[in-house]
């Protein structure tokens, strides 16, 4: 029988949030890293998640999650992760942030749906 796991949208209000409704939710141990590989070696099975992979997610109220994590939080994240980044991605991790503040390019909720995307492709329903 495939699980479902329901992720509240209401109470993601930045990825710190997300990982901790996705450790309660969807088991990874409660914790999994909190980190966007983390959460990708969560989708796999064997952290919470049935090893079979038969399970789906219903993202509900997901248009709040999509404003939270938006560009600035996206410019947020990118601005932490250029302190330890490689000096040689230093350059385009600034463009990535310059371009995030400026309301354009990429946003931390586009980066996790293209994680479910990737790990289980077609078991993520919006809602």
């Amino acid at each position: 029988m495939t699980e479902i796991y329901v992720l509240d949208g209401r109470r993601i209000n930045s990825l710190e949030d997300f990982y901790a409704v996705v450790g309660e939710t969807m088991g990874c141990g409660g914790y999994f890293g909190r980190n966007l590989a983390a959460f990708a070696d969560c989708l796999r099975g064997g952290f919470g998640t049935p090893e079979d992979g038969d399970f789906r997610v219903v993202w509900r109220h997901h248009q709040h999650s999509r404003d939270a994590l938006g560009h600035a939080e996206a410019a947020r994240n990118l601005e932490r992760w250029l302190l330890t980044c490689h000096p040689s991605h230093r350059e385009s991790m600034r463009t990535r942030i310059d371009l995030a503040r400026a309301g354009h390019g990429e946003t931390a909720f586009a980066w996790l749906i293209d994680i479910f995307d990737e790990e289980i492709p077609g078991r993520l329903s919006l809602e």
